[in-house]
């Protein structure tokens, strides 16, 4: 008989799971409190349950774990986790550490299928979502020694086209009975899937970081294939139509990229895009890898550019490069793992 992966489980899933074995609903939130509160990696260590309830659950359902498989350490103190999964594909974790807050950036599918050109997981292509556990056990395996304030769904893969997992992990992230982050801390970020977003705002209260890049659809195309389906006006009005809780605004995401798309004329049409949705912007200088033909942008035009949208009042922030001296941009340490294995050696963080 399989066992159950208890962490693929969402609280109302597992007091059906527990329901079917004749227990008690609140055996549920016992449970999650072990898992999530205080790490339990068997159920022998749930002592507040009897002896043969443990075994009965032992025999049933497993409890699964993720180790890193390594981990670099930047001189700026980001850190790189890099996870193997029980079928030998890998994904990856960043943990960057600012004054008051530790923000764990994790990951919902292996690979992704959207073909941002600016975005070196997209060259891996698309093996698999993640289950709900292997999202969830990237916060659990890091958690163990770092204290985590803030998790992005911003690492590997796209995940509103992993919905229903991500959505299961979601939950579990902000549930009081699980890892009790609160949700203003908990994000996630997405190419652009319209549809998928308006389903996200209906099933649970997270933020919602937009990956827009682009102030024309021509530029946009080029950039982000998933525009040609979904281009920027049906994207900003599912902005305009996301549920968003008083005082919350969405973030956009805006990766600068030297002569395509960092122009004043940009950041003009950027503001006139903009208007009537509660944003601030991310202004996020392209980090280049070995075979994308896009550069960094100087340091002149992302002066030039922030400083035109703050004159027109709108939040902004030029995210610093973090993590350059240990692979920190999105799929640069799975890709250093792949070369080493056949004997050689998103983004954007």
């Amino acid at each position: 008989m399989d066992k159950t992966d208890i962490k693929n489980l969402s609280l109302d899933d597992l007091e059906g799971f527990l329901l079917g074995l004749g227990k008690e609903r609140y055996r549920a939130k016992q449970i999650f409190k072990w898992l999530y509160q205080k790490g339990a990696g068997s159920f022998e260590e749930m002592t507040n349950l009897s002896k043969e309830f443990r075994r009965e659950l032992a025999e049933r359902a497993a409890i699964s774990m993720l180790t890193p498989e390594r981990v670099e350490v930047s001189s700026d103190g980001t850190k790189k986790y890099l996870f193997l999964l029980e079928d030998g594909a890998s994904v990856e974790s960043v943990l960057i550490p600012e004054e008051g807050r530790a923000t764990l950036c994790i990951s919902s599918q292996v690979g992704c299928a959207m073909g941002c050109r600016f975005c070196l997981t997209g060259t891996f292509n698309l093996q698999r979502n993640l289950q709900c556990s292997e999202i969830v056990n990237q916060v659990c395996a890091i958690r163990e020694s770092e204290n985590i304030t803030n998790v992005v769904l911003m690492g590997m893969g796209e995940p509103l086209a992993n919905l229903s997992n991500v959505v299961r992990a979601l939950n579990i992230l902000i549930s009081p009975d699980g890892f009790q982050i609160s949700n203003r801390r908990v994000t996630v970020s997405t190419c652009g899937l319209v549809p998928e977003m308006e389903s996200l705002g209906r099933a649970v209260t997270v933020n919602l970081a937009v990956s827009l890049n682009a102030t024309t659809d021509e530029q946009r195309d080029i950039l982000m294939p998933i525009n040609k389906k979904y281009p920027i006006a049906a994207l900003l009005d599912a902005c305009r139509n996301f549920p968003l809780p008083n005082r919350r605004m969405i973030t956009i995401e805006y990766v600068m990229i030297r002569g395509l798309n960092d122009s004043l004329d940009d950041a003009k049409r950027l503001v006139k895009l903009l208007r009537g949705i509660p944003v601030k912007v991310n202004l996020i200088p392209f980090n280049e890898f070995d075979g994308c033909d896009f550069r960094s942008p100087l340091q002149e035009a992302i002066d030039h550019f922030h400083r035109y949208l703050l004159d027109k009042n709108i939040t902004v922030i030029t995210r610093a490069s973090r993590g350059g001296d240990i692979s920190a941009a999105c799929g640069q340490l799975k890709a250093k793992l792949e070369k080493t294995v056949q004997g050689g050696t998103h983004g954007n963080i």
